[in-house]
């Protein structure tokens, strides 16, 4: 079957926008090819600096013939209805309907619709322009004399050529024809701009991938990352260094160039000084260059590497030149800044958040440093942190916000207030929170396990929550602008990976104390708002690493859980538990007992929920089931009581062959009323006695 190739030629896109480009472009032709009933075999699409490409194989030739049959209206119908069947049909007159008989409901008529399928290149005429001007660019532009008109073509940068071409391999294909704001499309595209800049003529995929690698163009942008990546490991391994992978800039490199050439440049050693990161930071932002380490040390080299996207005449001597002056530049500027910042200490730096807001509800960023440091002290004694130095982290953590190098590097925040609380004089554990308080900020993010780091991460965390919560800042829906999910995220890891035993309420109670705004939820509303955010983001969190979500609600629907370390061991163990047959007979007993006593509890308008009478049993299977209970209910909850939750669910399994027989042997619903209702009671037992793990009603299947 025919082949679709075509490609949008433009001047240099926005390295950011081209993986993203490329996808929209294969969905957007594809889900208008399966439209129109044309289903293809697989799609690839491209994307260079100056161009997008798809390729689109295995397509039919034309549209399948459609035919359908359309209700009409009752024979001696109303002459509208008539009317109208006969216009939506396109008939000219009901004798081009047939009748259908239909003894019940009358006759009515039908028409018989045909349509001839269009070849698949006028679909293609017909619907490429209208993608290309439709494109959902983040940003685009218009330009020359045509911008002026109405309706002109808006693109990210001026489109130059389009090319488009639809046939079978074995034979010459045909150009789709169509134009967009004066632009035809036809079977030239263009190589480098500066190796190759000629005109190319092409034919399908095959010859037109091709024909641009010989013209200086990698088209598959994996091919370049692994060129560069490849040719740099190389050149660092053949100097004595090792290349310091960043796989972000990496893809950012990948779209600056269509024909990968890697060099190495170097900078003077003294820079060296200057903290690794700072340096890396620095050569990466303003040069796109990586970075190398000295595989002896395990530091910096005084060395980079760049990706050009030509083949120099002079082997590169001229752009590494050009590199290395403007990274020299840059690197004078960072050791400045870094010599700068450490002649004033961090904390002088503090009364400086008294004139910056970080929310105009909330306060300064002074207050909000003052409530992080008492609320970090409180929380000290709970992680095993001294309080000393977890105030004193607490207050610094901060001001590195306020440095030279934090105001040109942003993403060094934290780590410069790490260096600077070093190079001053602080505790190690200080310094270290001065970093690690902003940890963990994503699922592979490492969370930090000394205690003073712990401390303020919790409270930096947790008074961001409870300030937004307070104000009625909550996410809603895909919008989360304060990252509140994340934050919340952070706290479930920080507690859970450092095994911390804490009660959340207490917290963010403490948390809301050192608050002075008016909020619409009083403290216990806030709290058990929060409470089940909290619970939330822990079933996200334990879903991703298997378990499963309803087990979550079970745990939390029994109230006050708030001690997320037992929350999740509760979960893991009524997991395992769930698992045997044991464990999958007796929620299927709690479930059908809980459904009876929901069915009866609403006939009868009252809670079955008073102890059973022992001198109303009649039967011996009820007498076992409610000694049962009675031995699983202490066993149980004194097992919960000292936390051992997989003995509370081996507790829980002797209840199944009581529950069992219970349900095989009594009829709850016995004529005398009495008797019914004391079985009804403990049935009610039952639910209260699984009730010592988790509310089974909760729990799915």
């Amino acid at each position: 079957m025919p082949d679709l190739l075509l490609e949008l030629f433009s001047e240099e896109i926005p390295a950011r926008m081209q993986a993203k480009a490329a996808e929209d472009l294969r969905r957007m032709v594809t889900d208008k090819l399966v439209a129109e009933g044309l289903v293809y075999e697989g799609a690839k699409a491209f994307a260079t600096p100056r161009r997008l490409a798809l390729t689109v194989h295995g397509i039919p030739a034309r549209q399948a013939d459609l035919k359908e049959e359309r209700k009409g209206p009752r024979v001696g119908g109303p002459d509208a209805a008539i009317q109208g069947f006969l216009k939506a049909t396109g008939l000219s007159s009901l004798e081009e309907a047939t009748i259908q008989r239909d003894p019940k409901k009358g006759d009515f008529y039908v028409a018989l619709i045909e349509k001839p399928g269009r070849a698949t290149l006028d679909v293609l005429a017909e619907m490429l322009p209208v993608i290309v001007r439709t494109f959902p660019w983040p940003k685009s532009m218009r330009w020359g004399k045509r911008s002026e008109k109405p309706g002109a073509l808006n693109w990210v940068r001026p489109l130059h050529a389009i090319t488009a071409t639809f046939g079978l391999e074995t034979e010459e294909p045909d150009v789709v024809s169509f134009s967009v704001d004066g632009i035809e499309a036809g079977q030239t595209t263009y190589g480098h701009r500066f190796m190759a800049p000629a005109a190319i003529s092409v034919r399908r995929f095959e010859d037109y991938e091709a024909k641009l690698l010989d013209a200086k163009v990698v088209l598959d942008p994996q091919r370049r990352k692994d060129t560069i990546v490849t040719d740099a490991k190389q050149l660092a391994f053949a100097q004595g260094y090792e290349l310091v992978e960043d796989p972000v800039l990496l893809d950012e490199v990948s779209g600056l160039v269509e024909w990968p050439v890697v060099l190495m440049g170097s900078f003077d050693p003294e820079y060296l000084k200057v903290p690794a990161e700072v340096i890396r930071a620095t050569i990466r932002n303003n040069q796109k260059c990586f970075v190398v380490r000295d595989p002896k040390t395990g530091g910096l080299a005084p060395k980079f590497i760049l990706t050009a996207n030509i083949e120099a005449t002079d082997g590169g001597k001229t752009i590494i030149a050009g590199n290395e002056r403007v990274i020299r530049a840059r690197l004078s500027d960072a050791k400045f800044f870094y010599e700068t910042d450490l002649k004033t200490r961090l904390e002088d730096r503090l009364p400086k958040f008294e004139q910056i807001v970080f929310h105009e509800k909330l306060g300064t960023q002074a207050a909000r440093i003052a409530r992080i440091e008492k609320l970090a002290a409180e929380i000290a004694p709970l992680v095993g942190a001294d309080a000393a130095k977890t105030a004193r982290a607490a207050k610094l953590a901060k001001a590195d916000l306020l440095t030279e190098v934090v105001g040109e590097f942003p993403e060094v925040q934290g780590l410069m207030g790490k260096y600077y609380a070093l190079a001053q004089g602080e505790d190690v554990s200080v310094a270290a929170a001065c970093e690690e308080h902003y940890k963990p900020q994503g699922p592979g993010d490492r969370v930090p396990t000394d205690p003073v780091s712990v401390a303020v991460a919790l409270a930096d965390k947790l008074d961001t929550l409870v300030g937004f919560w307070a104000i009625d800042e909550k996410p809603t829906g895909s919008k989360d602008p304060y990252a509140l999910r994340r934050a919340a995220l952070g706290v479930i890891r920080l507690i859970t990976e450092n095994s911390l035993r804490l009660s959340l309420l207490q917290v963010a109670g403490s948390a809301l104390a050192g608050l002075h705004v008016k909020s619409e939820l009083d403290a216990g509303k806030l709290s058990a708002d929060l409470l089940s955010f909290f619970a939330d983001r822990l079933k996200v969190q334990l879903r991703e690493q298997g378990a499963r979500h309803d087990l979550v609600d079970a745990v939390f629907a029994l109230g006050g859980q708030d001690d997320l370390l037992m929350v999740v061991r509760r979960v893991e163990a009524l997991g395992k538990f769930l698992e045997t047959d044991d464990g999958k007979n007796l929620l299927a007993g709690t479930k059908r007992a809980s459904n009876i006593l929901a069915i009866e509890e609403k006939k009868d308008k009252r809670k079955f929920d008073g102890a059973p009478d022992a001198a109303l049993y009649r039967l011996d299977e009820e007498k076992a089931l409610a000694k049962a209970i009675g031995e699983v209910g202490s066993e149980a909850g004194a097992a919960v009581a000292k936390e051992d939750f997989a003995a509370a669910m081996h507790a829980m399994a002797k209840l199944r062959p009581a529950v069992d027989a219970f349900f095989d042997k009594v009829k709850v619903n016995d004529d005398d009323a009495a008797i019914r209702e004391n079985r009804l009671k403990l049935m009610n037992e039952i639910r209260s006695a699984t009730r010592a793990v988790a509310d089974f009603s909760k729990i799915e299947g």
